[in-house]
């Protein structure tokens, strides 16, 4: 088994947060996991990507293909759009809809999202919304594991288990709202019309 993932989004989304929440999944599920990472000016909203490798296997490097990837998890659609080509045939894409507009010819979201929606295998997750729900507004790059969840090789109680361990210094509330936000994931996931098959 091998599952390669590209994370993006801008600096202050959690793009690390994300890629390390994943990578704990996989280290407690027995896995090996290699990453590299690529911070383009991240205090300013500048790009952030992630290469996340695990398998049941030695991996022999931290950098994933051209048209290797398995699965694209953005948190700002442009910046999913930026990665397609890491996509393989049967990959899927799964990103935020709300946009983070930090240059000034962003082009118009319904175009983005329009170009999102040609792929073959996407998800679109209203995550913004979903982190409100959970009540905390910054769990946004939590509501996205959710959503990508089910196409990712764990059990949904080892992901769950490092929430709480991620989280545990904070609080209960909010081990408890990033939780929430994991779930409400999932859900859009179960929910969407999705075609995700990865």
């Amino acid at each position: 088994m091998k599952y390669d993932i590209i994370l993006c989004g801008v600096g202050g989304q959690g793009v690390l947060s994300v890629a390390a929440l994943i990578g704990r999944a996989a280290a407690a599920e027995g896995l090996q996991v290699k990453q590299s990472e690529v911070h383009g000016m991240s205090q300013r909203g500048g790009a952030v990507m992630a290469h996340l490798r695990f398998a049941d296997h030695p991996v022999a490097s931290d950098l994933i293909p051209q048209a290797g990837a398995d699965l694209i998890l953005s948190m700002e659609p442009m910046e999913s759009l930026r990665y397609v080509g890491y996509l393989a045939a049967e990959a899927a894409l799964v990103t935020a809809t709300e946009p983070f507009k930090n240059i000034p010819d962003y082009p118009e979201l319904d175009t983005v999202l329009a170009a999102i929606r040609r792929l073959p295998h996407s998800l679109l997750v209203d995550a913004a919304k979903l982190a409100d729900e959970a009540g905390n507004p910054v769990a946004v790059n939590t509501v996205m594991v959710g959503a990508a969840s089910r196409l990712l090789p764990f059990r949904a109680d080892t992901l769950e288990k490092v929430v709480r361990e991620m989280f545990s210094a904070k609080g209960v509330k909010v081990v408890e709202m990033n939780l929430k936000a994991l779930e409400l994931g999932r859900r859009a996931y179960a929910a969407s019309s999705h075609t995700c098959t990865a």
